[in-house]
């Protein structure tokens, strides 16, 4: 793995979200935006529902699940170079892809509860990153239009106690343009921003990555259909958990190299 860059490496320490831009190219990330809104109406055919009000104030933030089964460029995604670099970054070699999932903030959108993606899937105390989300940037990102808002450093909060009263006063939001991966330490509180723009849709991924002692948010096996599951080499297999052996921490090993980045920084 490379290293990273200077920059990259104290935001994560310091804050424990770093932007990397340039992953995607300005068409690039145009075209995901229409195959995203394409995967939003494949999901609802699904039965799935793309408003859940358990998550949000209304229906002016739209989420996708089953990403992966819906379109093979989110499967491409997932394994990433750029995106896996970061990963490796926060969680070393032992990981698996526990979620991937999509949120549109459209105009009006409001934001969820705050919360903790690692609080959420593992009890207190919290003592080391075993979750990490990247976050896709397809458009670009700020407060106004529904960036993710985050606690600086509240990372090195370990117990529900250490979250501050005035923890909604802390919040920042993402910034970065299109194009550009987030890295954000699973032990981050957060919560979706509110859009405020008149005419302006927020497009996130949140790729969900775990410790490999961690049962993945996602059973693969049930969500994905045998086409997709026949698709997949066994790299893919292995980190999605699809074999009888699932979450075993010598999978890297076994698995041998994964692809090259392409990153080249240092």
């Amino acid at each position: 793995m490379p290293e990273l860059t200077t920059k990259l490496t104290k935001d994560l320490e310091e804050t424990g979200v770093a932007i990397l831009p340039g992953v995607l190219s300005a068409q690039e990330s145009r075209d995901a935006v229409d195959r995203l809104w394409a995967a939003a109406e494949g999901f609802r055919r699904m039965g799935g529902p793309t408003f859940m009000p358990q998550l949000d104030p209304n229906e002016s933030n739209v989420r996708v699940f089953a990403l992966l089964e819906l379109d093979p460029l989110f499967r491409d995604l997932i394994r990433n170079p750029a995106a896996l670099d970061l990963v490796e970054a926060v969680l070393g070699e032992g990981w698996m892809i526990s979620n991937f999932t999509a949120n549109i903030a459209r105009p009006g959108s409001r934001s969820m509860s705050l919360h903790s993606d690692q609080a959420l899937v593992v009890p207190e105390p919290w003592l080391a990153p075993w979750s990490v989300n990247i976050i896709w940037c397809l458009t670009d990102v700020r407060g106004e239009n529904g960036g993710t808002l985050y606690i600086p450093g509240s990372h090195r909060f370990e117990r529900l106690a250490d979250v501050p009263d005035d923890a909604l006063a802390r919040l920042t939001p993402i910034v970065a343009p299109a194009g550009s991966i987030a890295v954000m330490d699973g032990r981050i509180w957060h919560t979706s921003g509110a859009n405020v723009t008149k005419d302006e849709d927020r497009a996130l991924l949140f790729g969900y990555y775990s410790a490999d002692f961690l049962r993945p948010q996602v059973n693969w096996n049930a969500l994905l259909s045998e086409e997709t599951q026949g698709s997949l080499d066994p790299w893919m297999r292995a980190r999605l958990g699809l074999d009888a052996a699932a979450n075993i921490r010598m999978a890297g090993q076994l698995l041998g190299a994964r692809p090259k980045s392409p990153m080249g920084v240092s």
